[in-house]
């Protein structure tokens, strides 16, 4: 089976897209499976895990519902904020869902980072790893080093790395990227989504070669049994196509990978993380 690990549906007149904006105005529209459809089909993908984009529990009871109708939505990444008091309750009505696949931590967004190693949060996390709940981890190059802190105090969580983490590309900065990245793949049960790259390029004079050092990199740490493809679409088109990210992707392949380490990243990976039926 072959999956896009990672990509978004949106609703603007839903309202809790804050980020969305008309100054965005790619984006500034509604994105639903119909979209998506051809371009699934086009690149041979049998579907998709569909991942919230709004920091909002009435998001994800949207994408599910969203999901209930739509064959290619695989499994559905929610959203929780384990420093609310009622994060568990919110996980127990999502996860009653068939398609619900996880949660996601939007680290990113967080004003000081420093706060994921408060205790009531670390706590909250090691009771989702002590029951392998997938979970997607959104975070930003500087926010690494205390990212690496957190996994040092929950080193069996079932995680995922959005985006590699967001490295610098457009400036072309590697380290200390890269070294936190190593550091990173040392906990076994941490993946990584090859996604979300093509934002972080030079969108105006970039070369698709830029990306080759990072996914290499990637690829070469996590290994091919903990590594995913995931378009970040509809977000990818601020940059490039559907078509071009699953280009870019191919393109900085090991050449000893073959079809086996392909099939793994373009789904087998994802089947396996997600724990998909």
């Amino acid at each position: 089976m072959r999956i896009d690990a990672h990509q978004h549906y949106w609703k603007i007149t839903r309202g809790d897209y804050g980020w969305i904006t008309p100054e965005l105005p790619i984006l500034y529209r509604d994105f639903l499976p119909g979209d998506l459809e051809p371009l699934l089909r086009e690149e041979r993908l049998d579907g998709s895990i569909l991942v919230q984009a709004a920091p909002t529990i009435d998001e994800s009871r949207y994408l599910l519902e969203l999901a209930d109708q739509d064959p290619s939505a695989l499994g559905v990444v929610g959203w929780l904020d384990l420093l609310d008091p009622e994060h568990r309750t919110h996980y127990d009505e999502l996860s009653r869902h068939a398609k619900f696949a996880g949660f996601r931590l939007m680290i990113q967004d967080m004003p000081d980072v420093s706060r994921i190693l408060e205790p009531a949060f670390v706590e909250a996390l090691r009771s989702y790893a002590d029951e392998e709940v997938p979970v997607d981890l959104l975070l930003t190059a500087n926010q690494m080093k205390t990212v690496l802190e957190l996994l040092r105090q929950v080193p069996h969580l079932r995680g995922v790395i959005d985006h590699l983490a967001k490295p610098d590309i457009r400036r072309q900065a590697f380290e200390p990227w890269a070294s936190r990245l190593s550091d990173l793949a040392q906990f076994p049960n941490l993946y990584a989504k090859i996604s979300g790259l093509v934002t972080e390029g030079d969108r105006e004079h970039g070369q698709m070669d830029d990306f080759v050092p990072y996914i290499r990199h990637a690829l070469r740490v996590f290994g091919p049994e903990r590594v995913l493809f995931g378009s970040d679409w509809p977000v990818c088109l601020l940059a490039a196509s559907y078509g071009q990210v699953a280009d870019i992707l191919l393109r900085a392949l090991p050449e000893e990978w073959g079809e086996r380490e392909k099939a793994l990243l373009f789904g087998g990976n994802a089947k396996t993380f997600y724990k998909l039926k």
